[in-house]
């Protein structure tokens, strides 16, 4: 029996019907004659989930939340439960994948078993098959405990063995034994508990930044940036349906830029961005004007400078607000302004490493989008406009059960009252976008989309 750290708890309370607490991964796998099959993924996870040991576990609250959760093995755990096996109408197209997906994210998971899902989706057109995992906030850490994802892609197509997992579930605590170790707390520890009371108690609006701040070991912010964000319609009462889209782009091409205007490829993505946010607004007959700004909130996860790509490497995550230059139409004077913006964070901000992470294939995007959302979580909503989580991926193939991936996109959280949350990974050459939106707020998100690659055309004509 392990308890929830104070940190964790507050995730986990913090969820309610409109703003399930889970991050997802969607991978694309072009199927050979063998393919992946139910089956194959079934096993594959079956083998390695023990390096997640967190994964057979479930939450067990205390009895009127006078203290804190506490981690159980799952003694009915079911893998079949958790791997599922979904179809589209053959030949399915990626627009209708898209609407499983958001779906699928719609829905909270099911706080009586472990907090995680994995769907097999097949009947892709052309020979495609794609996996969807999701997995609750509370569950990944990022620091001592990993997304599933890490450990099903390899690599190689054909990985070492590992050893046989030998699991027996240990005997699930009384819920006297939790009310008396509660009770015990609340003496010992009165402020401790009274700040998981408030949470059991959806107290969570000041709770979770106080013990976010005080756990101190997710990410830098720019502390000053704490006046409310301009208005915008990004930020609206939320339903609990989704809408879900995406884009992909050529690393190269940020490359070039970058190269030529001596900023990062992350100025780059935040100009793009800022760019198809502008045409997004004009297109919705927003006003727009030179000194209009969208806020946003970007957790970003960068590699150490000098650090090697792979296994050993160290990370870190920082996160800082930037008012976004919408209002400015010429794409080289955004680009100016969003570098100079990233710079002044990169020397004033703190970083915190996070360097713990175990990397077993190299393939920590899904990890790090999730510490961005818990970060993204544990400050008001009222300082923000939308969440941009940025985590870079390995620039070589993965593998799972032997088959290559050949996209992957997150699928990031909306958090309360914002209608667009967007997340940015790049893997083997590409950039991959995932946009997650209310679906009432904003049914043209593929619009959206769309307009990123409009986005980058006008800047890479610029540069020309």
């Amino acid at each position: 029996m392990m308890k929830l750290s104070n940190l964790d708890s507050a995730f986990y309370y913090l969820e309610d019907s409109t703003t399930p607490m889970h991050v997802g991964t969607l991978a694309i796998f072009r199927t050979p004659q063998e393919g992946l099959d139910y089956d194959s993924l079934l096993n594959l996870v079956e083998e390695r989930i023990g390096l997640v040991p967190r994964y057979r576990r479930r939450v067990k609250e205390v009895a009127r939340g006078l203290g804190r959760p506490v981690w159980v093995d799952d003694s009915d755990f079911d893998i079949t439960y958790h791997v599922r096996r979904s179809a589209l109408p053959r030949p399915g197209g990626d627009d209708q994948l898209h609407d499983l997906i958001a779906r699928l994210i719609s829905r909270p998971l099911d706080r009586t078993r472990p907090l995680w899902e994995m769907y097999l989706v097949e009947g892709l057109s052309e020979g495609r098959a794609a996996l969807f995992i999701k997995s609750h906030e509370a569950l990944v850490d990022g620091i001592e405990n990993m997304e599933i994802g890490q450990v099903i892609f390899d690599r190689k197509p054909r990985p070492p063995e590992l050893a046989d997992d030998l699991w027996m579930p240990e005997r699930e605590p009384s819920d006297a034994r939790l009310l008396a170790g509660a009770v015990m707390d609340l003496v010992s520890r009165p402020r401790e508990a009274a700040d998981t009371l408030r949470l059991a108690t959806k107290d969570v609006s000041t709770t979770v930044a106080k013990v976010a701040q005080g756990a101190g070991k997710l990410a830098s912010m720019a502390w000053s940036a704490a006046s409310n964000a301009p208005t915008s319609p990004l930020n609206v009462t939320i339903s609990r349906n989704r809408r879900y889209a995406v884009a992909a782009v050529m690393l190269s091409d940020f490359r070039r830029i970058r190269a030529r205007y001596g900023c990062t490829v992350n100025d780059v993505v935040l100009s793009v961005l800022t760019g198809a946010l502008r045409n997004w607004l004009v297109s919705r007959g927003e006003p727009v004007s030179a000194s209009t700004t969208v806020r946003a909130l970007v957790p970003m996860a960068v590699y150490l400078e000098g650090a090697p790509e792979g296994p050993d490497s160290r990370k870190k995550l920082s996160s800082f607000m930037i008012d976004l230059p919408v209002g400015e139409a010429n794409p080289i004077v955004r680009l100016s302004q969003v570098a100079h913006a990233t710079e002044v964070h990169s020397t004033s901000g703190r970083s915190v490493d996070a360097g713990t992470l175990v990397q077993l294939s190299g393939f920590a995007p899904a990890t790090l989008h999730a510490l961005s959302a818990r970060v993204a979580s544990s400050f008001s909503q009222r300082g923000f406009n939308l969440i941009i989580t940025n985590a870079p991926g390995p620039q070589s193939p993965l593998f799972s059960a032997g088959v290559q991936m050949t996209e992957m996109y997150p699928v990031p959280p909306l958090v309360k009252n914002q209608a667009l949350s967007i997340g940015v990974t790049s893997y083997d050459g590409r950039i991959y976008f995932g946009f997650n939106a209310d679906r009432a707020a904003m049914p043209d998100v593929d619009v959206f989309a769309a307009m990123l690659g409009e986005s980058l055309d006008e800047l890479r004509e610029a540069c020309s």
